[in-house]
């Protein structure tokens, strides 16, 4: 019969300190900031150079607009996704993190 090593109790990490974590969330603020406006100029510079490639005009207004959609979708998942890590965390006072089998689980 082979030997199955237990699976480890996963522990929480600890948060940064104060300091650590303002600019954690200062940096999450401003990629935030910074993405949309990038998506939309990369998206630019891709329907630009199919202009030039495939002697179009209208192919760059198109990349501008996907560029902005899909910039806008990503904002929205992080933004979910720091909301719903901020609901978890403070919701019952457990940590996210916390295994299935943890002993924080039991009563």
């Amino acid at each position: 019969m082979p030997f199955n090593r237990p699976i480890p109790q996963s522990k929480p990490r600890a948060k940064p300190g104060g300091g650590l974590a303002s600019l954690i969330e200062a940096e999450k603020m401003m990629q935030i900031a910074f993405l949309l406006p990038s998506a939309a100029f990369v998206g630019w510079l891709a329907g630009a150079g199919l202009d030039r490639l495939l002697h179009q005009s209208w192919i760059a207004v198109l990349g501008i607009i996907f560029g902005g959609v899909s910039g806008l979708v990503y904002v929205a998942r992080l933004a979910l996704a720091a909301g719903a890590k901020a609901a978890a965390g403070a919701g019952n006072g457990k940590s996210a993190e916390a295994g299935k089998g943890s002993p924080e689980d039991e009563p």
